[in-house]
């Protein structure tokens, strides 16, 4: 076939098929009203969307070398009088020049969006690298579900979760987290904080007091005391959770929630050693642990620990896990496991509550890992991240030695920095935000307010060496600003 294309080369697609057909018709390889490729058929033999395919025959369109006959198909033009002269090096200099224009924008405004028009600024915590997601895949999954599966689908949604997709996870949790469970001991959720919901519901009542790491993911904090569950801050260290301080502070304590693969937010592991101490005191207290593992795959030294669950003998550990990190946020999809012992209580709490995950939310992911789409996505991320993550931390050492030191643990999808130079954490990161970059402080993640010198930086959406060395840039321009007195002039 002439129209063959070269996707190792600097020119736009559309732009090689204007070319070849361009050149085609010139020297008379393409005839006078020859009938071309649909739209479709050609994007499929190129494998490349329509809309690339759409905008090359329209040019063509334009310079009155082909025309449309609609449903009959794009022709050749009949009779082609005074030829158009071939504007394949002008309109490559206007896509250069428009490509050149958006890099200056993101120099200037420094935010992305994806399809939906979701602005993720740089630096963004928890925003998985949605550019590299196989929207294509999950868009062809999607359709091939809804349209076999047809009034199932429709209805309310299992109390408890699809059936398949909670074998599908219980499986998954044998392999990668070391946890032995069944699929009965598994309830599908509305995000997050519908998971939280759940077992807040299910085991504790207004007033119950927890242990609460400090720092700690503020999110589930806030949710937390807004249903009326008192959190005691419990200090975090190098090695996690200081359980000896908990046991000290708050040894009755109903429950404590906990984040041992990465700490949210500091990314340190909780040691062995506080693990057991941890469930010791659980099993002597009747209380509960709440597990949440929101990115325990994203692991770059050695193998990560297994999950605190997997060493819970006394069925005091309830498992939190989320597609939120691992696939998209949007995808609302949440997960615990809780012994088997609270089934039943769960289950009638889950009844009640009616909030789960959409039905063909749950068909569509349960199809994804089912077919291995799910376990080759994990292993390119955490590749792709491990590479980004290097990206920012090579940046870091070129741009900003005097400013940042980096604080560097094995695993998450966030560093942190400590600033160096005097400056405040909080004004550096209220400084970043105004100009575009969701820099997060320490110091907001903190039941216990205080000043700290340590920052948070994502990484996840940061594509190559030069977006980080130009981030970085502009991180230290605001540094100095900071450092100046400039604030928010």
């Amino acid at each position: 076939m002439f129209l063959k294309i070269d996707t190792n080369i600097n020119t736009p697609i559309y732009l090689q098929i204007y070319q070849r057909v361009h050149e085609g018709i010139k020297s008379g390889q393409l005839k006078a009203e020859q009938r071309l490729p649909s739209v479709r058929v050609l994007a499929s033999e190129l494998n490349v969307a329509r809309g690339t395919i759409e905008l090359a025959y329209q040019l063509l369109v334009s310079e009155g070398l082909l025309e449309t006959k609609g449903a009959k198909g794009t022709f050749i033009t009949q009779t082609i009088k005074n030829f158009p002269v071939n504007r394949f090096k002008e309109l490559k200099s206007l896509h250069l020049e428009q490509k050149a224009s958006n890099q200056t924008a993101l120099t200037n405004n420094f935010s992305k969006q994806n399809s939906s028009g979701y602005e993720i600024s740089p630096f963004q915590l928890g925003i998985p690298a949605l550019d590299t997601f196989p929207h294509k895949l999950w868009a062809r999954i999607s359709a091939r579900i809804l349209r076999d599966r047809h009034f199932d689908l429709l209805s309310y949604p299992d109390a408890q979760g699809l059936n398949q997709l909670r074998e599908g996870l219980a499986r998954y949790l044998m392999i990668s987290r070391g946890i032995n469970c069944s699929p009965e001991q598994i309830f599908i959720s509305f995000g997050h904080r519908a998971s939280l919901q759940l077992i807040a519901q299910s085991l504790f009542t207004t007033g119950d007091t927890g242990w609460f790491e400090e720092p700690g993911y503020h999110i589930a904090r806030d949710f937390l005391q807004q249903i009326g569950l008192k959190l005691i801050p419990v200090c975090v260290d190098g090695q996690g959770i200081n359980v000896k301080q908990g046991i000290e502070v708050a040894p009755e304590a109903k429950f404590a929630l906990v984040t041992p693969t990465h700490q949210s937010p500091t990314n340190v592991t909780l040691t062995l050693e506080r693990r057991l101490a941890l469930l010791e005191w659980a099993n002597q207290q009747g209380s509960w642990i709440i597990e949440d593992d929101y990115d325990g795959e994203f692991h770059y030294q050695g193998r990560p620990l297994p999950a605190l669950k997997s060493l819970d003998n006394q069925d005091r550990v309830i498992y939190c896990g989320t597609f939120s990190k691992v696939l998209f946020p949007a995808l609302r999809l949440s997960y615990i496991v809780v012994p088997s012992s609270c089934h039943e209580h769960f289950h009638s709490t889950a009844v009640t509550m009616g909030n789960q995950c959409p039905s063909w939310q749950q068909e569509i992911t349960n199809v994804f890992i089912q077919e291995g789409y799910f376990s080759r996505h994990l292993r390119k991320m955490r590749h792709l991240y491990r590479q980004r993550r290097s990206f920012l931390i090579e940046a870091i050492k070129i741009k900003l030695s005097d400013i940042f030191a980096v604080e560097l643990q094995a695993g998450g999808m966030h560093i942190i920095v400590k600033l160096i130079n005097g400056a405040s954490a909080t004004q550096f990161s209220q400084l970043a935000t105004h100009h575009g970059l969701k820099i997060e402080a320490l110091d907001d993640w903190l039941i216990n307010k205080k000043e700290s010198a340590f920052l948070l930086l994502g990484f996840t959406n940061i594509k190559d060496k030069q977006e980080a060395l130009m981030l970085c840039d502009k991180l230290n321009e605001i540094s100095h600003n900071l450092l100046s007195c400039e604030g928010f002039k």
